[in-house]
């Protein structure tokens, strides 16, 4: 039996940059045995060493030219002895390249194939170029909340890179147990601007049912600023999160009213929050919040994020040649994921390819 739950898998990843290479990093890190094919000039991700790094642990790289026949033949011949097979390009280059699905299937019936795209490889938008930005954009979660002013800045967070990294990855695990059992593959056609549009909620705008109204933001809900940074506060709809935050903050006043209330007075309740916030060390005040029974947390920096003891309690971050760097985001108990390593050079493994069965 493998020590590793997914150490009978093994995974031909053509894609470059982030979003494919992070789904396959996901499979990497509980066993899978990934093989990087990379361009003659290597993975353009690699100008971004730190970054290349989180998407790239325990993979084997192999440096082929797709655009030539023998680069091509041996890039079939390494997806005939795979039982996973991912592409990041857009839709029609897979093709255009001799690596397609049905060019794959002709050398290895039962693969799973997985395509990831900012649109997915069917549809009016399938072959609009864009990056992460985009994407979010058209799933609607860049778009003005609550009234707000205007569109949400440049987003830190690339969700849409990693929500479609993350989705294919889910999809493959299921496509392969699926295989194990049936011996069928699939082909997965995973949408980057699909993922994201699932995860904003409700088409109609989210109706409270005691308020009997859509709702567009809480007072007591979002980050606020205090004397050296900011703080999040995580009200809804808990009477006892309210009541509890407002005595730590001194609005003894408004601290039994309820969501009806609260929504009535929002305008005026979050001003009353900001000013008694504002004057707050970040820390102190998340301590007494936290102490009292209400969801708040400091806005942490990267800096104190990888210093954080709670993250390096869990295995979340290492420390690596490279810097401190995020493991597994998953924790499993009987078959932890591997932690992480440096990236192959380009080319590493191009004598070898897989490791013998």
């Amino acid at each position: 039996m493998q020590d590793d739950l997914l150490g009978d898998m093994r995974v031909l990843d053509f894609g470059q940059w982030r979003p494919a290479p992070y789904a396959t990093q996901l499979l990497a890190d509980l066993g899978a045995e990934v093989l990087k094919v990379e361009p003659p000039n290597a993975d353009p991700m690699r100008v971004f060493p730190e970054i290349f790094a989180t998407v790239a642990s325990h993979k084997r790289s192999v440096v082929l030219d797709l655009k030539d026949p023998p680069g091509r033949a041996r890039a079939l011949e390494l997806a005939a002895d795979a039982d996973v097979v991912v592409e990041g390009w857009r839709p029609g280059v897979a093709e255009r390249l001799g690596v397609g699905p049905d060019d794959v299937r002709a050398v290895n019936p039962s693969v799973v194939y997985c395509s990831l795209s900012g649109f997915g490889a069917v549809g009016p938008l399938s072959h609009v170029t864009g990056h992460d930005v985009n994407y979010q954009a058209r799933a609607a979660s860049l778009s003005p909340d609550g009234g707000a002013p205007s569109p949400s800045p440049s987003p830190r967070v690339p969700w849409a890179d990693l929500a479609g990294g993350l989705g294919a990855a889910f999809a493959i695990c299921a496509a392969w147990i699926g295989r194990a059992r049936t011996g069928e593959g699939e082909t997965i056609d995973v949408s980057m601007t699909d993922l994201l549009a699932t995860w904003t909620g409700t088409v109609g705008g989210g109706v409270l049912e005691s308020v009997g109204k859509a709702v567009h933001g809480l007072p007591g809900y979002g980050t606020f600023e205090v004397a050296d940074g900011y703080v999040a506060l995580g009200v809804i709809t808990e009477q006892h999160f309210w009541t509890a935050a407002c005595r730590v903050l001194g609005l003894d006043d408004v601290a039994e009213l309820d969501v009806r209330g609260q929504i009535e007075r929002s305008e005026e309740l979050r001003a009353r929050i900001s000013a008694a916030l504002a004057h707050e060390k970040r820390d102190d005040v998340v301590e007494r919040l936290v102490a009292a029974g209400a969801p708040a947390s400091p806005v942490l920096s990267r800096a104190e994020l990888v210093a954080d003891e709670h993250f390096r309690a869990r295995n979340t971050v290492y420390d690596t040649p490279l810097g401190p760097a995020f493991g597994h985001p998953i924790r499993f108990v009987d078959h932890p994921a591997r932690a992480p390593e440096p990236p192959p050079r380009p080319g590493e493994h191009q004598d070898t390819g897989f490791s013998a069965r």
